[in-house]
Protein backbone atom coordinates (compact mmCIF):
# COMPACT_ATOMS: atom_id res chain seq x y z
CA UNK A 1 0.00 0.00 0.00
CA UNK A 2 2.85 2.37 0.87
CA UNK A 3 4.49 1.51 -2.44
CA UNK A 4 1.27 2.31 -4.32
CA UNK A 5 0.90 5.59 -2.42
CA UNK A 6 4.52 6.53 -3.11
CA UNK A 7 4.06 5.76 -6.80
CA UNK A 8 0.92 7.91 -6.88
CA UNK A 9 2.72 10.85 -5.22
CA UNK A 10 5.67 10.53 -7.61
CA UNK A 11 3.36 10.44 -10.62
CA UNK A 12 1.41 13.45 -9.38
CA UNK A 13 4.62 15.38 -8.85
CA UNK A 14 5.86 14.45 -12.30
CA UNK A 15 2.61 15.62 -13.85
CA UNK A 16 2.77 18.87 -11.88
CA UNK A 17 6.34 19.51 -12.99
CA UNK A 18 5.39 18.74 -16.58
CA UNK A 19 2.43 21.13 -16.42
CA UNK A 20 4.59 23.86 -14.91
CA UNK A 21 7.16 23.38 -17.66
CA UNK A 22 4.45 23.60 -20.30
CA UNK A 23 3.13 26.80 -18.73
CA UNK A 24 6.64 28.21 -18.59
CA UNK A 25 7.19 27.71 -22.34
CA UNK A 26 6.92 31.14 -24.01
CA UNK A 27 4.20 31.32 -26.65
CA UNK A 28 4.92 33.73 -29.51
CA UNK A 29 2.71 34.59 -32.47
CA UNK A 30 3.95 35.59 -35.93
CA UNK A 31 1.48 37.26 -38.31
CA UNK A 32 2.70 38.06 -41.83
CA UNK A 33 0.97 39.83 -44.71
CA UNK A 34 0.77 36.64 -46.78
CA UNK A 35 2.07 33.06 -46.61
CA UNK A 36 3.20 32.89 -50.25
CA UNK A 37 5.65 35.77 -50.60
CA UNK A 38 9.23 34.37 -50.28
CA UNK A 39 10.11 37.27 -47.98
CA UNK A 40 7.53 36.15 -45.43
CA UNK A 41 8.34 32.48 -45.96
CA UNK A 42 11.92 33.24 -44.94
CA UNK A 43 10.69 35.34 -42.02
CA UNK A 44 8.70 32.37 -40.74
CA UNK A 45 11.72 30.08 -41.17
CA UNK A 46 13.82 32.47 -39.10
CA UNK A 47 11.18 32.64 -36.38
CA UNK A 48 10.80 28.83 -36.33
CA UNK A 49 14.54 28.29 -36.00
CA UNK A 50 14.93 30.83 -33.19
CA UNK A 51 11.88 29.48 -31.34
CA UNK A 52 13.30 25.94 -31.40
CA UNK A 53 16.69 27.23 -30.29
CA UNK A 54 15.22 29.13 -27.32
CA UNK A 55 12.54 26.61 -26.36
CA UNK A 56 9.55 28.73 -27.34
CA UNK A 57 6.30 27.72 -29.02
CA UNK A 58 5.63 29.59 -32.26
CA UNK A 59 2.15 30.14 -33.69
CA UNK A 60 1.84 31.59 -37.18
CA UNK A 61 -0.87 33.20 -39.28
CA UNK A 62 -1.24 35.52 -42.26
CA UNK A 63 -3.61 37.54 -44.38
CA UNK A 64 -4.83 36.08 -47.65
CA UNK A 65 -3.16 38.90 -49.59
CA UNK A 66 -1.42 42.24 -49.12
CA UNK A 67 -3.92 44.59 -47.51
CA UNK A 68 -5.98 41.88 -45.75
CA UNK A 69 -6.38 43.59 -42.39
CA UNK A 70 -9.37 41.49 -41.32
CA UNK A 71 -7.35 38.29 -41.70
CA UNK A 72 -4.58 39.70 -39.54
CA UNK A 73 -7.01 40.86 -36.86
CA UNK A 74 -8.55 37.38 -36.67
CA UNK A 75 -5.11 35.78 -36.41
CA UNK A 76 -4.14 38.14 -33.58
CA UNK A 77 -7.31 37.49 -31.62
CA UNK A 78 -6.87 33.72 -31.97
CA UNK A 79 -3.26 33.87 -30.83
CA UNK A 80 -4.04 35.96 -27.77
CA UNK A 81 -6.85 33.54 -26.86
CA UNK A 82 -4.36 30.67 -27.20
CA UNK A 83 -1.96 32.25 -24.70
CA UNK A 84 0.54 34.15 -26.85
CA UNK A 85 2.28 36.85 -24.79
CA UNK A 86 4.22 38.31 -27.71
CA UNK A 87 2.85 39.01 -31.18
CA UNK A 88 5.18 39.74 -34.10
CA UNK A 89 3.33 41.32 -37.02
CA UNK A 90 4.00 42.76 -40.46
CA UNK A 91 0.99 45.12 -40.67
CA UNK A 92 -0.93 45.07 -43.95
CA UNK A 93 -2.86 48.20 -43.01
CA UNK A 94 -0.79 50.50 -40.83
CA UNK A 95 -3.82 52.27 -39.31
CA UNK A 96 -6.66 49.75 -39.37
CA UNK A 97 -4.70 47.17 -37.33
CA UNK A 98 -4.21 49.53 -34.37
CA UNK A 99 -7.45 48.77 -32.45
CA UNK A 100 -6.57 45.06 -32.46
CA UNK A 101 -3.05 45.87 -31.25
CA UNK A 102 -4.37 48.02 -28.40
CA UNK A 103 -6.78 45.27 -27.40
CA UNK A 104 -3.93 42.74 -27.24
CA UNK A 105 -1.68 45.12 -25.30
CA UNK A 106 -4.45 45.69 -22.76
CA UNK A 107 -4.24 41.95 -22.02
CA UNK A 108 -0.51 42.14 -21.34
CA UNK A 109 0.69 41.15 -24.80
CA UNK A 110 3.85 42.73 -26.19
CA UNK A 111 3.42 43.62 -29.88
CA UNK A 112 6.42 44.07 -32.17
CA UNK A 113 6.08 45.21 -35.79
CA UNK A 114 8.44 43.53 -38.24
CA UNK A 115 9.42 45.03 -41.61
CA UNK A 116 6.48 47.46 -41.80
CA UNK A 117 5.62 50.19 -39.25
CA UNK A 118 2.20 51.02 -37.92
CA UNK A 119 0.82 54.54 -38.25
CA UNK A 120 1.69 55.96 -35.80
CA UNK A 121 4.86 53.96 -35.20
CA UNK A 122 4.32 54.25 -31.44
CA UNK A 123 1.21 52.04 -31.58
CA UNK A 124 3.45 48.99 -31.10
CA UNK A 125 6.00 48.33 -28.38
CA UNK A 126 8.85 48.14 -30.89
CA UNK A 127 9.69 48.03 -34.61
CA UNK A 128 12.38 45.72 -36.03
CA UNK A 129 12.76 46.66 -39.69
CA UNK A 130 14.81 47.78 -42.63
CA UNK A 131 15.36 51.51 -42.91
CA UNK A 132 13.15 51.64 -45.99
CA UNK A 133 13.89 55.30 -46.68
CA UNK A 134 17.61 54.48 -46.74
CA UNK A 135 16.93 51.50 -49.01
CA UNK A 136 15.29 53.92 -51.45
CA UNK A 137 18.10 56.46 -51.13
CA UNK A 138 20.71 53.81 -52.02
CA UNK A 139 19.02 52.75 -55.26
CA UNK A 140 18.31 56.39 -56.11
CA UNK A 141 21.98 57.28 -55.73
CA UNK A 142 22.99 54.30 -57.86
CA UNK A 143 20.44 55.14 -60.55
CA UNK A 144 21.72 58.72 -60.74
CA UNK A 145 25.21 57.52 -61.65
CA UNK A 146 23.99 54.64 -63.83
CA UNK A 147 21.99 57.06 -66.00
CA UNK A 148 25.28 58.61 -67.10
CA UNK A 149 23.99 62.15 -67.32
CA UNK A 150 20.92 61.32 -69.43
CA UNK A 151 17.76 63.25 -68.62
CA UNK A 152 15.63 60.90 -66.51
CA UNK A 153 12.12 60.01 -67.65
CA UNK A 154 10.90 58.18 -64.55
CA UNK A 155 8.12 55.71 -63.85
CA UNK A 156 7.45 54.28 -60.40
CA UNK A 157 5.66 51.00 -59.69
CA UNK A 158 4.56 51.49 -56.11
CA UNK A 159 2.85 49.37 -53.44
CA UNK A 160 -0.59 50.86 -52.78
CA UNK A 161 -1.73 54.25 -51.43
CA UNK A 162 -0.99 55.17 -47.83
CA UNK A 163 1.35 52.36 -46.84
CA UNK A 164 4.44 53.62 -44.94
CA UNK A 165 6.88 51.16 -46.54
CA UNK A 166 5.72 52.08 -50.03
CA UNK A 167 6.05 55.79 -49.29
CA UNK A 168 9.45 55.50 -47.62
CA UNK A 169 11.02 53.51 -50.46
CA UNK A 170 9.50 55.74 -53.15
CA UNK A 171 10.48 58.99 -51.47
CA UNK A 172 13.92 57.69 -50.52
CA UNK A 173 14.54 56.84 -54.17
CA UNK A 174 13.63 60.40 -55.18
CA UNK A 175 15.90 61.81 -52.47
CA UNK A 176 18.81 59.60 -53.49
CA UNK A 177 18.42 60.65 -57.12
CA UNK A 178 18.61 64.28 -56.07
CA UNK A 179 14.98 65.18 -56.69
CA UNK A 180 12.51 66.99 -54.45
CA UNK A 181 11.20 64.47 -51.93
CA UNK A 182 9.17 64.28 -48.71
CA UNK A 183 11.04 63.18 -45.61
CA UNK A 184 10.97 59.69 -44.12
CA UNK A 185 7.96 60.45 -41.91
CA UNK A 186 5.60 61.19 -44.78
CA UNK A 187 3.16 58.58 -46.11
CA UNK A 188 2.49 60.64 -49.24
CA UNK A 189 4.28 59.81 -52.49
CA UNK A 190 6.38 62.68 -53.79
CA UNK A 191 6.70 61.51 -57.38
CA UNK A 192 4.29 63.94 -59.01
CA UNK A 193 5.99 66.97 -57.46
CA UNK A 194 9.39 65.60 -58.46
CA UNK A 195 8.42 65.24 -62.12
CA UNK A 196 7.80 61.49 -62.30
CA UNK A 197 5.88 60.93 -65.54
CA UNK A 198 3.92 57.85 -64.43
CA UNK A 199 3.08 56.24 -61.09
CA UNK A 200 1.22 52.92 -60.87
CA UNK A 201 0.25 50.67 -57.96
CA UNK A 202 1.70 47.17 -58.33
CA UNK A 203 0.81 45.74 -54.89
CA UNK A 204 4.27 44.14 -55.07
CA UNK A 205 2.95 41.67 -57.64
CA UNK A 206 4.66 40.67 -60.90
CA UNK A 207 1.49 40.58 -63.01
CA UNK A 208 0.28 43.94 -61.69
CA UNK A 209 3.78 45.32 -62.18
CA UNK A 210 3.70 44.24 -65.82
CA UNK A 211 0.28 45.85 -66.35
CA UNK A 212 1.42 49.04 -64.63
CA UNK A 213 4.51 49.22 -66.83
CA UNK A 214 2.46 48.64 -69.98
CA UNK A 215 0.14 51.47 -69.00
CA UNK A 216 3.08 53.75 -68.25
CA UNK A 217 4.67 53.03 -71.63
CA UNK A 218 1.42 53.95 -73.34
CA UNK A 219 1.44 57.21 -71.42
CA UNK A 220 5.10 57.95 -72.15
CA UNK A 221 7.12 55.63 -74.44
CA UNK A 222 10.29 57.55 -73.56
CA UNK A 223 10.58 56.19 -70.00
CA UNK A 224 14.21 55.32 -69.28
CA UNK A 225 14.27 54.82 -65.49
CA UNK A 226 11.94 52.63 -63.43
CA UNK A 227 11.73 52.37 -59.65
CA UNK A 228 9.78 49.39 -58.26
CA UNK A 229 8.58 48.65 -54.73
CA UNK A 230 10.03 45.13 -54.89
CA UNK A 231 11.65 42.61 -57.20
CA UNK A 232 8.51 40.78 -58.36
CA UNK A 233 7.18 44.13 -59.58
CA UNK A 234 10.55 44.74 -61.27
CA UNK A 235 10.34 41.38 -63.05
CA UNK A 236 6.88 42.33 -64.31
CA UNK A 237 8.15 45.70 -65.50
CA UNK A 238 11.02 44.06 -67.38
CA UNK A 239 8.60 41.69 -69.11
CA UNK A 240 6.56 44.65 -70.36
CA UNK A 241 9.67 46.52 -71.47
CA UNK A 242 10.99 43.48 -73.31
CA UNK A 243 7.68 42.98 -75.11
CA UNK A 244 7.97 46.61 -76.24
CA UNK A 245 11.60 46.15 -77.32
CA UNK A 246 12.81 48.67 -74.75
CA UNK A 247 14.47 46.49 -72.09
CA UNK A 248 18.02 47.51 -73.07
CA UNK A 249 17.26 51.22 -72.83
CA UNK A 250 15.84 51.33 -69.31
CA UNK A 251 17.46 51.26 -65.84
CA UNK A 252 15.38 49.34 -63.27
CA UNK A 253 16.08 49.64 -59.55
CA UNK A 254 14.27 47.89 -56.72
CA UNK A 255 14.22 46.75 -53.08
CA UNK A 256 14.10 43.32 -51.40
CA UNK A 257 17.16 41.12 -51.95
CA UNK A 258 15.42 37.78 -52.49
CA UNK A 259 17.37 35.10 -54.34
CA UNK A 260 15.21 35.44 -57.46
CA UNK A 261 15.77 39.20 -57.43
CA UNK A 262 19.52 38.88 -57.00
CA UNK A 263 19.61 36.45 -59.92
CA UNK A 264 17.78 39.10 -61.94
CA UNK A 265 20.50 41.59 -61.01
CA UNK A 266 23.10 39.14 -62.31
CA UNK A 267 21.09 38.63 -65.51
CA UNK A 268 20.70 42.36 -66.16
CA UNK A 269 16.95 42.42 -65.55
CA UNK A 270 17.38 44.65 -62.48
CA UNK A 271 20.24 47.15 -62.44
CA UNK A 272 20.53 47.36 -58.64
CA UNK A 273 18.52 46.40 -55.56
CA UNK A 274 18.61 47.16 -51.85
CA UNK A 275 18.75 43.90 -49.91
CA UNK A 276 16.93 43.48 -46.59
CA UNK A 277 17.03 40.63 -44.06
CA UNK A 278 13.73 39.06 -42.95
CA UNK A 279 15.34 36.15 -41.10
CA UNK A 280 17.19 38.60 -38.87
CA UNK A 281 14.00 40.56 -38.10
CA UNK A 282 12.12 37.41 -37.09
CA UNK A 283 14.93 35.95 -34.98
CA UNK A 284 15.29 39.21 -33.07
CA UNK A 285 11.54 39.32 -32.49
CA UNK A 286 11.39 35.79 -31.09
CA UNK A 287 14.38 36.46 -28.82
CA UNK A 288 12.66 39.58 -27.49
CA UNK A 289 9.50 37.57 -26.84
CA UNK A 290 11.37 34.92 -24.88
CA UNK A 291 13.09 37.60 -22.80
CA UNK A 292 9.71 39.20 -22.04
CA UNK A 293 8.29 35.86 -20.95
CA UNK A 294 11.24 35.26 -18.61
CA UNK A 295 11.78 38.72 -17.14
CA UNK A 296 8.72 40.82 -17.93
CA UNK A 297 10.99 43.31 -19.71
CA UNK A 298 9.60 44.72 -22.95
CA UNK A 299 11.67 46.02 -25.83
CA UNK A 300 10.91 49.49 -27.15
CA UNK A 301 11.70 51.82 -30.02
CA UNK A 302 13.12 51.13 -33.48
CA UNK A 303 15.86 48.64 -34.35
CA UNK A 304 17.42 48.89 -37.82
CA UNK A 305 17.95 45.36 -39.18
CA UNK A 306 20.24 46.50 -41.99
CA UNK A 307 20.21 47.08 -45.75
CA UNK A 308 22.87 46.50 -48.43
CA UNK A 309 22.97 47.76 -52.02
CA UNK A 310 23.56 44.90 -54.49
CA UNK A 311 24.65 45.63 -58.06
CA UNK A 312 26.33 43.69 -60.87
CA UNK A 313 28.52 46.69 -61.65
CA UNK A 314 30.10 49.02 -59.11
CA UNK A 315 29.77 52.75 -59.81
CA UNK A 316 31.89 55.62 -58.52
CA UNK A 317 30.80 57.20 -55.27
CA UNK A 318 28.14 54.64 -54.34
CA UNK A 319 28.98 51.77 -51.98
CA UNK A 320 27.61 48.44 -53.20
CA UNK A 321 28.26 44.71 -52.97
CA UNK A 322 28.42 42.27 -55.87
CA UNK A 323 25.97 39.58 -56.95
CA UNK A 324 27.92 36.81 -55.21
CA UNK A 325 27.59 38.60 -51.89
CA UNK A 326 23.91 39.13 -52.58
CA UNK A 327 23.40 35.43 -53.31
CA UNK A 328 25.23 34.47 -50.12
CA UNK A 329 22.84 36.63 -48.08
CA UNK A 330 19.61 36.24 -50.06
CA UNK A 331 16.36 34.59 -49.01
CA UNK A 332 14.15 32.23 -51.02
CA UNK A 333 15.17 29.39 -53.33
CA UNK A 334 18.76 29.60 -54.53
Amino acid sequence: MKKIASTFVFTALALAVGAAAAQAQPVIGLITKTESNPFFVKMKEGADAEAKKLGAKLMSGAGKMDGDNAGQVTAMENMVAAGAKTILITPSDAKAIIPAIKKAQAQGVMVIALDSPTDPVTAVDALFATDNYKAGVLIGQYAKVAMGGKKPVIATLDLFPGHPVGAQRHNGFLKGFGLTAPDAKSNNLGGAAAGVVCMADSFGDAAKGQTGMENCLQKNPGINLVYTINEPAAAGAYKALKAAGKEKDVVIVSVDGGCAGIKDVGAGVITATSQQYPLRMAAMGVAAGVEYAKTGKKVSGYVDTGVTLIAAKAVKGVDSKDVKTGMDLCWGNK
